[in-house]
């Protein structure tokens, strides 16, 4: 059936005002429901049980008194900074981990393991001489989980300014999308869209409340950008969505007049993850990842200062942080097919 222009133009009107009186009456924009139990890793080694906490959920009012309450006193971002990384006891998460200890800021990490979470604490601590680093058993898919998480990062630090979403998985699978199980191809959506869902919404409803705001960024990945990905289409397609999610809350913050958290995507290209290395096991797979993929080390130390000189330069526009530009990857390529260049550097090629 079709829509006229001004049937399309009348709903948006609705659409608009509806969110405008509810932003002005909206008097707490971070509620929390009944938690379940979870696990957390304290810093002293093994993990404790938090009891969840029960509270009425905020509600919406249109009354004069809470369109008129006081406005969040704000306060300037200065290092060193919080900073909260999902999926980051391994990989490019672990790395980026390490980089923010390094310049002196507090992090937390998380993962599903709770094993995980000990080792990594241990290794960062080592690793970087620094002790500021507190981690948390959190499954990204879970709401409950999510919440939590954001109760244990403001029981360490009181607050976050710099939240990445990097949880993601491909089921380690490697082959066509009819051939793929349903638990899979679960497995990898759930993570990698709802669950970005859900730590979006808890990191913004946090934010917002913060008299320092908060940055969000969003990892992408390969198909992030609208081309084709072979034998892991499911993973491709759901990259794809980071970048209109990102898109979609950076408009709805700006209709609701949010000023203090900004939403940004992050990019580290080709990183040489156990995720990336299970799949090359194809001509083409060690081709590129040769050419293009660098150790997870290196691409943190590229992004870290660029994701610190937002907060820094107080910056409130969002940005698309890039390691693995397009120039670069031709330039790249071209070196490869004109003088051979970077041959068998992670993989022995045929």
């Amino acid at each position: 059936m079709a829509t006229s222009a001004s049937s399309i133009s009348i709903v948006s009107l609705q659409a608009q005002t509806t969110l405008e009186l509810n932003r002005r009456s909206f008097s707490s924009p971070y509620s929390t429901k009944t938690r379940k139990p979870i696990y957390y890793t304290r810093p002293s080694g093994g993990s404790i049980l938090i009891e969840a906490s029960s509270s009425s959920s905020s509600s919406l009012s249109a009354s004069s008194s809470s369109s008129s309450a006081v406005a969040l006193e704000t306060q300037p971002m200065v290092p060193p900074y919080n900073v909260l990384i999902t999926g980051s006891t391994k990989g490019i998460g672990y790395a980026l981990a390490k980089e923010f200890l390094e310049a002196g800021d507090n992090v937390v990490i998380c993962s599903r393991s709770e094993e995980r979470v000990k080792s990594a604490l241990e290794s960062l601590r080592v690793e970087s001489g620094k002790q500021h680093v507190w981690g948390a058993t959190c499954d990204v898919r879970k709401g409950d989980d999510v919440k939590n998480l954001v109760s244990f990062a403001q029981e360490q630090l009181n607050y976050i300014d710099i939240w990445i979403n990097n949880a993601g998985s491909n089921a380690y699978s490697f082959k066509p999308l009819m051939e793929a199980s349903d638990e899979d191809l679960i497995e990898v959506v759930t993570t990698n869209t709802l669950g970005l869902m859900i730590c979006c919404r808890e990191a913004i409803n946090m934010m917002q409340t913060q008299p320092r705001g908060g940055h969000v960024f969003n990892i992408d990945g390969a198909g992030s950008d609208g081309r084709p990905t072979p034998r892991f289409a499911a993973y491709g397609a759901t990259k794809r969505s980071v970048v209109h999610l990102t898109k979609s809350l950076q408009a709805e913050l700006k209709m609701q007049d949010v000023k203090n958290v900004v939403v940004h995507n992050l990019s580290p290209g080709m990183v040489t993850t156990d995720l990336l290395m299970s799949g090359a096991n194809t001509k083409q797979a060690k081709f590129f990842i040769n050419v293009l993929a660098e150790p997870a080390e290196v691409v943190a130390e590229y992004l870290v200062p660029n994701i610190r000189n937002i907060p820094t330069n107080r910056s409130g526009r969002p940005t698309y942080i890039r390691f693995l530009t397009g120039l670069k990857a031709y330039s790249q390529i071209f070196s490869r097919l004109a003088f051979g260049a970077r041959r068998n550097r992670h993989v022995l090629e045929e």
